[in-house]
């Protein structure tokens, strides 16, 4: 597969805005009739995920963003005029965006559509062509979503594979022109150590402990709805979900009431409640049940946000705050409904505690004040930020989504998903009359008037 895009990329180095429409063209049909298939197959991979939450988390996004490419790629893809210096005019400067080739694309189980088709929307809008590799532990949807491609695309343009570790490793060892991955960080080093021998560029898309800081001036209800309402989507195996919270010392009891408060009116009787997710599998169920004990078994104090009590055959994992935590949950990213909340006294404190972790995918500081919310963003470097909510920046496509540090390296998302999936060629074109014979050996009495002139 690999061979014949390669082949093709090489025959056909530019890729005119009609081609690149057709192809966008092709994605947004292929997901529009599949769109019940996939949908279903989401649900089965998950055991129980509400179709509303594919559709709005995962299926509109993607959509919207094919739209947002198509209706600006072509002025994506024009050059771009560019300064000359003043000793080298009359020459004229331009960047040309270029197709890369073939890109590669690896993709997780936890928005296995949208962290499938958004990076290749980048792809195709930019001209290349692409692979994905899905995820194994999607395995419904995987087939489904390739059976798909199949129909829709000639392989030569688009490609999917399906497969475990061993293919995975093959895959990501290729010398793509780009390979983007998003995952773990643990995995991630992996990904950039095997495109390392083939000097393949790389964006990286991880994780880690993203922060949710609730300033002393923010409205706590209104905080404690959105960092809610961001932690249980997908029952909170979501890459940008809050991962922690930072809760003046006074308002972390009114916090965990009114996070209760909020499970309780849109979770009513969670425990056969179809609108909320389970863990995705056993594993992944097995090691948030037991960090979860390991925090309990370290002093951490348990504050349940339901009645339902935690369900293995199903997975059923019911949303949970913790204060003292410690372990895994205080260290790791959780990947899942669990809360760890940190109470703070100074804002000082508080953004100590973030500094200790590496850099964040996402922040989310919650306050009204202009002074504070300039404050923590100069505080905080992170990938992406959305103040007073959640998630919501992900979302917008004409903000680049990435990470920094140990959550990731480059970004995408509309023109800065064109542009890394691109080679942004520098050209100087030179005019016909020139002074660039004036600084040509042999170097005497005007070179050196000159060089005086232009080191000045």
């Amino acid at each position: 597969m690999f061979d014949a895009q390669h082949r093709a990329s090489r025959a056909q180095p530019a890729v005119d805005w009609p081609a690149r429409d057709a192809r966008l063209a092709a994605l947004d049909r292929a997901l529009r009739d599949g769109r019940a298939a996939l949908t279903r197959a989401i649900a089965a991979d998950f055991g129980q995920r509400p179709a509303a939450e594919t559709e709005l988390a995962e299926l509109f996004p993607v959509l919207a963003g094919i739209a947002h490419a198509r209706r600006h790629g072509r002025r994506w893809m024009a050059p771009r005029r560019a300064g000359v210096g003043l000793w080298f005019r009359p020459a004229r400067a331009m960047i040309r965006p270029q197709p890369l080739g073939v890109a590669g694309i690896v993709a997780p189980w936890n928005y296995p559509l949208m962290l499938s088709a958004g990076p290749l929307t980048s792809a195709l809008v930019a001209g290349n062509r692409a692979m994905i590799k899905l995820s194994e532990h999607a395995p419904q949807f995987a087939e489904s979503l390739a059976a798909l491609i199949g129909r829709h695309f000639d392989p030569a343009e688009v490609a999917a594979v399906t497969g475990g570790p061993d293919i995975a490793a093959r895959f990501t060892a290729l010398p793509w022109d780009h390979l983007l991955f998003t995952g773990s960080t643990a995995v991630g080093a992996k990904v950039m150590a095997a495109a390392a021998p083939n000097l393949t560029p790389v964006t990286l898309e991880l994780g880690g402990k993203s922060p949710a800081l609730v300033a002393p001036d923010a409205r706590l209800d209104h905080a404690a709805a959105r960092i809610m309402a961001g932690k249980l989507l997908n029952a909170g195996q979501t890459c940008i979900a809050p991962d922690y919270a930072l809760v003046p010392t006074s308002g972390v009891q009114p916090f965990i009431a009114a996070c209760r408060a909020w499970v309780g009116r849109h979770y009513p009787q969670l425990g056969g409640n179809p609108d909320y997710s389970t863990i995705i599998s056993a594993a992944q169920f097995d090691r948030l049940a037991a960090w979860i004990e390991a925090a309990r078994a370290q002093g951490a104090t348990l504050h349940p946000l339901s009645d339902a009590a935690p369900d293995p055959a199903r997975r059923l994992l019911p949303p949970l705050i913790v204060t003292g935590a410690a372990g895994p949950l205080a260290e790791q990213e959780i990947f899942g409904p669990v809360l760890p909340v940190i109470p703070y006294a100074s804002l000082d404190e508080a953004l100590a505690v973030i500094a200790r972790h590496p850099r964040p995918l996402a922040f989310y500081p919650f306050t009204d004040d202009r002074a504070t919310r300039d404050r923590l963003l100069d505080a905080v470097v992170a990938g992406g930020v959305t103040v007073n909510d959640t998630l919501l920046h992900v979302a917008q496509h004409d903000l680049p989504f990435g990470g920094v540090g140990a959550s990731g390296t480059g970004a995408y998302h509309g023109r800065a998903g064109f542009d890394r999936m691109s080679h942004l060629t520098a050209v100087v074109v030179q005019a016909r009359w020139n002074g660039t014979g004036l600084v040509a050996p042999p170097y005497g009495r005007r070179f050196r008037s000159l060089m005086r002139a232009m080191l000045r």
